[in-house]
């Protein structure tokens, strides 16, 4: 049976691991923007160097 300490734990956790999962999308997306619009024009600056 689940206690009303425990509850609160277990709301807790689920908002952290909601918050940890809504950062990682969020930079998944953002990394993947910055690659599309940097990703080409940097490799071809690595390689005339």
């Amino acid at each position: 049976m689940i206690g009303g300490g425990s509850l609160a734990a277990s709301v807790d956790a689920g908002l952290l691991i909601g918050i940890v999962l809504l950062e990682a999308i969020v930079l998944y997306i953002g990394y993947g923007a910055a690659e599309q619009m940097l990703g080409e024009s940097l490799v071809e600056r690595i390689k005339n160097v």
